[in-house]
């Protein structure tokens, strides 16, 4: 089979092909109306058959119908005297200081919250059991309310999930019904909730999406990324929407993980610049997980890659505010009608045009040759804003990129130093399509002194994707004192745990033989709200590690009982047998010479990627390009290529 790496972006769409042994990479302007188009596009333009392909696919349509809030008509189903749960949330203000906080409409409007019985206690005994006329009573609240989705939430659900399974059985065939039991059964009712009308709200959007794109593949085998950084095949998606929230951002995580060890460097501080938006995350061998993450402004405590995200991109759009002051995104001109330079209809300054006007894109060069810039396009967009400002071209284009490189830079700060962590103690990886153009400034805005400009630095997510294995990750929420706790009553739960996520495997194919099962326990001191994940060693040496990773995360160790709070597994398959070599990289068709770029005294050298030679460092400033992407050398930098292309960037 031929393998397709497929990230679905705001701008484009990347495709990283690989077949006995080599890669192929290739881009196609995305189509977020219809994301399929663009896939099907990208598939014919490869000359690619699909009964040959298997394809890892990261999808952004549910992160985007969450952001738009363009879910589907969920009813919201839970316990009398609950049903305004959602609603209240846990009374945290964003800001605190803001005593008049903007009023947000609620996540289920009143008239969709509908209450029942089947209450449990807390240990599992029956406060309010479910009878058959409440079964009835929401039966015919579904057809006079008419939702496309229902989501149940239930007290304690994940004690006894006899009374949601019945809800469920009542309701009409065709209705696509989410469990709390099933999507998140971990205590707290609040972030379960809103896990469960995620994954309601957006699973129509998932399923009829996914069927459009395997009618289009009839014949490939489809899997689809999910945030935590395993893939799941396609037609389980829908049932696991709220998992494929940040789907293409771990592709790239896994992909930075994959590339970073492959060139030496396994801590790595990340930013993945694309068209629309910035994901930064740090990455110590792999990927950190997460289960305090947000989308639009929600809880989603499953487990997914832990990233921060600002509207800071190619296409992110400068403006100036009603007092002058200069604005960069977070509203971006996306794919279309995209910045002014693409020539497309756009006509307001982006970050993308910025670049061009100071010479540091090759309009010649920009995706490998295959789409010409125009400058005089982009000259136009930011001479306009020039003008309001009082200012020429040139010097407002560095002003866009000012405010745009301090923008990244906090994401950054806010992923390390905010948590403790030095900045300097990691290597700068930049990827995605923009990242390039701004690795040294960020460099040096932290104090950082190593960068890598990993290979196929423009495709990366595409390229994780094809270095990920399938996997479940799976959760059950069992609270009690860990000395109370044996080995062998916790190994038999995590053997059960396990046991539903191979069987969930050998459902797509996969030998349970060759699958590797990893546990962890969610533990805290008894009386803490918050949890440390650590993994399965026997109780008495996890119980060690957890006072040990208490004490390095928060500086001390408390003389308190230690609480389970949640039963972890993850179950992975082996990730396809993927390596990578150094190529040419199309570099005959990049003509090399020399640029102009505003601030050098003169001309700088422009060179492609694959002619850089490994042995003596490439000295600054110099424009480096490769097929995807075009990286910026700054004066008082130096670049070195390793065996396989990546470019080690060092500060003198």
């Amino acid at each position: 089979m031929k393998l397709v790496g497929i990230d679905t972006g705001g701008t484009f769409t990347d495709f990283v092909l690989w077949r006995d042994g080599t890669l192929r990479v290739h881009k196609v302007l995305s189509t977020p109306q219809a994301p399929e188009e663009a896939i099907l596009r990208g598939v014919r333009e490869l000359g690619l058959d699909p009964a040959e392909l298997r394809v890892i696919h990261g999808s952004t349509v549910a992160t985007n119908a969450a952001l738009e809030g363009k879910g589907v008509r969920t009813l919201y189903v839970t316990n009398r005297g609950l049903g305004d749960l959602l609603t209240i949330g846990r009374q945290a203000r964003e800001d605190l200081y803001d005593l008049q906080p903007p009023m947000r409409p609620p996540p289920v409007p009143p008239e969709l919250c509908w209450e029942t019985g089947g209450r449990l206690a807390a240990d599992g005994g029956w406060v309010e059991p479910l009878t058959r006329s409440e079964i009835a009573d929401l039966r015919a609240a579904v057809v006079r309310l008419k939702p496309e989705s229902v989501a149940i939430n239930l007290l304690f659900s994940y004690l006894d999930d006899s009374a949601e399974k019945a809800l469920a059985r009542a309701l009409p065939a065709g209705l696509f019904v989410s469990r709390s039991s099933a999507v998140l059964p971990v205590t707290g009712e609040y972030e379960r909730g809103i896990a469960t009308w995620l994954n309601a709200w957006l699973g129509p959007l998932v399923a009829r999406y996914v069927e459009r794109l395997c009618r289009g593949l009839s014949e490939a085998r489809i899997a689809v990324m999910q945030s935590s950084g395993e893939t799941v095949a396609a037609d389980q998606t829908a049932d696991r929407a709220v998992r494929l929230l940040l789907s293409g951002p771990a592709g790239g995580l896994v992909g930075a993980g994959f590339v970073g060890r492959l060139a030496g460097r396994d801590r790595l501080l990340t930013f993945d610049m694309g068209g629309t938006s910035t994901d930064v995350a740090l990455v110590d061998g792999a990927p950190s997980l997460t289960t305090e993450g947000r989308i639009a402004g929600y809880p989603v405590a499953l487990p997914m890659v832990d990233m921060h995200t600002i509207g800071a991109g190619g296409g992110s759009i400068a403006s100036l505010d009603p007092g002058g002051r200069l604005l960069v995104g977070p509203e971006s001109a996306g794919a279309a009608p995209g910045p002014a330079c693409y020539g497309k209809g756009g006509e307001r300054p982006t970050v993308t045009d910025a670049n061009l006007v100071l010479g540091r894109l090759r309009p010649e060069a920009f995706l490998g040759g295959r789409m010409r810039l125009d400058v005089a396009a982009a000259e136009r967009a930011i001479g306009h804003l020039g003008t309001a400002m009082g200012l020429d071209a040139q010097a407002t284009a560095q002003g866009i990129l000012r405010i745009a490189n301090e923008h990244m830079a906090q994401a950054l700060r806010v992923i390390s130093v905010r948590r403790g962590l030095d900045p300097r103690d990691y290597t700068l990886t930049s990827f995605g399509g923009a990242g390039g153009l701004h690795v040294c400034a960020l460099a040096e805005a932290l104090g950082v002194r190593r960068a890598l400009v990993p290979i196929h630095a423009g495709v990366l997510s595409a390229l994780g994707m094809l270095a990920t294995p399938p996997g479940r990750l799976s959760t059950h929420t069992w609270l009690g004192r860990l000395e109370a706790r044996s080995d062998h009553q916790i190994q038999q739960r995590l053997e059960a745990l396990a046991a539903e996520a191979v069987a969930a495997l050998a459902r797509e194919g996969l030998d349970p033989a060759g699958l590797q099962t990893a546990p962890s326990l969610d533990l805290r001191y008894l009386g803490q709200s918050y949890t440390l994940n650590l993994a399965w060693e026997g109780r008495d040496a996890t119980a060690e590690a957890f006072h040990r990773l208490h004490r390095e995360r928060y500086g001390h160790r408390l003389d308190l009982p230690v609480e389970l709070v949640n039963l972890r597994v993850r179950v992975t398959g082996a990730p396809p047998a993927l390596t990578l070599t150094r190529t040419d990289g199309g570099a005959a068709a990049f003509p090399e010479g020399r640029a102009t770029v505003a601030g050098c005294e003169r001309p700088v050298p422009v060179l492609h990627r694959a002619a850089l030679p490994n042995t003596a460092p490439l000295p600054g400033p110099a424009l480096i390009l490769d097929l995807e992407s075009t990286t910026w050398l700054a004066t008082g930098w130096t670049a070195r290529s390793d065996t396989l292309g990546n470019l080690h960037l060092e500060r003198q």
